[in-house]
Parts: C-alpha cells; structure tokens; sequence
C-alpha cells in the first residue's frame, strides 16, 4: 500500500504526510548486499599493535610514572628524544585496561575515634566556641564554653570579640583552679579548630597534667555535649536576633547559664539541675522526689495502672562515642582518680 502511494505522489511527498523526514524511508528501504553482511571491518593501519600497547602501558604504570598525568608523561619523554604514542593513545590504553582514573593516588588520613567515659564529675570536659551576632553586620562575638560532661554543669564561659589561644589558655586554667583539678585527674576535649589545637593550650595542659582529646575533621558527633549547650543557648524564646553591644550579650550569657547550671532540668540526667549532678547532691533530690510519689500512690493507688511509679535514676557512665565492639586485651586503659569516683579513658589507636 505504501509503495504504491510512493509511486504515485512520490517519495518526499509520502513522507512529508507521514510526519517522517525522507532520510527514514531510504535508511529502512535499504538492504545490505549478501557479501557485506558478515565482512570483518579491516584493521586501522595506525592501531598499535600488541606488544607495543603492553609496553607502553608498562611505562605508564611505572614507578617513575604511576603518579603522572598522560600529557605529562608524553612531554617528559619528548623531552628526553622519546615518542612511545600521542596522550590521547595513553588514555585509551589506560581505559582499555580499567584505570582511567585520578593518577594521583594517596592513602587517606585515618583519624582516631575519641571515645572517653567519665562516671563522675571533674573527669572528662568538653568546650567549644560558639558565635554570637554583633550589631555590625558580619561581625560577631566569641562565646567559649566549658562543660563537664557527666554532669551537664558549665564549669567556666567567657565572651570576648575574637577567636585567641590566649583567652582559652585563660578559661582553662582559671576553671581548673576553681574546680580543684588535681594532676592526672583530667581530660579536656574540643574539636579541631586553631584555638583548641594551639601550641599555647597545648603547653598549658600539659602544665597541669590535664590530658586532651579532639574531634575527628567534620565530625560533629564527636562533641555532642557542646553542640546541644549552644542549641539550648540560641532556641531561648528570648535570645535575640543581634546583641546591640558585647555588654548585652554578656548580661544574657550570664543570665543564661545561672539557669542552665541551677535550673535546668536536664533530660540526659534524670531531670536534674547540672548544679546538682555536679556537687553529687542528687540522692537527696532523687529520695525526696520518690517520697512525693509514694505518698501520692498510697492516696490514691487505683489511679496508677502499673503500681507505685519510680523516679528515673542517674545514669552511672557517661561516653563520647562508646565502644561499638568489646575491648581487647590490648586496649590501654588509663584510671582517672577523683576523691569521689573513678572514670576510665579508653583510648584506641
């Protein structure tokens, strides 16, 4: 039906009304001739033969040349009064065998997993440093922060207009004087920036036989505990958008973590104040709190489904990154003695 509508309008007319460029028609009309089906294409006579693609990738893959771009190495050999084949050969070659990859091959750094446990206050610390919005635009001010992480207790903050060693070095050691830290007793984690990794606070820790301990690059889990102070800190209904001046934001701060010490019921501490976990008065609390509900449950028992209820109690231990698999043998294990209890530091290298 279709050759005969194309021998009466034509070819280019038929295709034209078919809504099919004439190009189509001749492609599917055609028929390869009998001897032309099944005829090997004939070799390129610039293909390399196979000796010389294996030597070349021998080049390519040396020592001298593992770790060396294609273009390179062709123009260090010119160079040299050697022509082994053009850098677009050497990326086929390369490709043909599976390794058209980045040359520059390096083992990544390995960085060790913190993992430290305190079963007690004064036994592990963490600190970070936060920014606070100036009233200039792309101004801000530091906030530094230093948290015991058993007790949720901020042991020493300070606000200033810049990042330094110097005023870390400054907060440390006046918190370590006033927290009584005793030699070996001690360990301070923070995270990578310059301020923790300064030679500065380095030589101060080391004065005081306080051990430290940073996070992993881009890792924000690794300091969870500050991380959740500050998001405490700015999700206040309160915080403003801006601080119209450092004294502001110091009234605010100060106003902000005699809360959060006294006041602030934390939910990682069985609902106490930071103040009381860390001054080891949560028993009394705890006992007082279980007499209130006693004496509810004997008023009125029928009220409560599953019996007198219980208080939460405080967790005994406290991890950055806990353990995921079982301690070897050969794990150390270094004993941070306090008056009151003794926290273990896992160290994994």
């Amino acid at each position: 039906m279709i050759a005969e509508h194309r021998q009466s309008l034509g070819t280019r007319a038929l295709c034209h009304a078919l809504g099919e460029p004439h190009s189509t028609w001749y492609r599917l009309s055609a028929t390869p001739r009998a001897d032309q089906e099944h005829r090997p294409r004939p070799p390129s006579p610039r293909k390399l033969q196979e000796e010389e693609e294996h030597r070349i990738h021998t080049v390519l893959n040396s020592e001298r040349f593992v770790d060396v771009a294609p273009a390179e190495i062709y123009t260090i050999l010119l160079d040299q009064g050697s022509y082994l084949c053009s850098p677009r050969t050497m990326y086929r070659i390369l490709d043909r065998y599976g390794e058209l990859t980045e040359r520059r091959q390096h083992a990544p750094r390995q960085y060790a997993r913190p993992e430290l446990l305190a079963t007690g206050p004064n036994q592990v610390w963490s600190w970070d440093i936060t920014k606070l919005r100036s009233p200039q635009k792309w101004k801000y001010y530091q906030l530094y922060k230093l948290m015991d992480i058993f007790s949720r207790y901020v042991v020493g903050w300070l606000l200033a207009h810049e990042e330094s060693a110097e005023l870390a070095e400054e907060l440390i050691a006046a918190s370590c004087e006033k927290q009584m830290i005793q030699s070996d007793q001690l360990t301070v984690h923070a995270d990578g920036g310059p301020s923790m990794t300064s030679g500065t606070v380095k030589q101060l820790l080391v004065n005081l036989c306080v051990r430290e301990s940073h996070s992993r690059p881009y890792v924000s889990n690794d300091n969870p505990f500050s991380e959740s102070a500050f998001k405490t800190l700015k999700y206040r209904p309160d915080f403003p958008d801006r601080f119209s001046s450092i004294e502001e934001a110091r009234a605010y701060c100060q106003s902000f973590f005699q809360w959060y010490n006294t006041e602030h019921r934390h939910s990682g501490i069985a609902m106490l104040a930071p103040e009381v976990v860390h001054y080891r008065r949560e028993k009394d609390v705890l006992a007082e709190r279980q007499r209130v509900l006693d004496e509810a449950f004997a008023r009125h028992p029928e009220r409560f489904a599953r019996g007198c209820p219980r208080v939460p109690t405080l967790p005994s231990a406290v991890y950055i990154n806990p353990p995921s698999l079982p301690r070897s043998a050969d794990t150390p294990l270094v004993t941070l003695a306090t008056p009151e209890d003794t926290a273990t530091l896992l160290i994994r290298h």
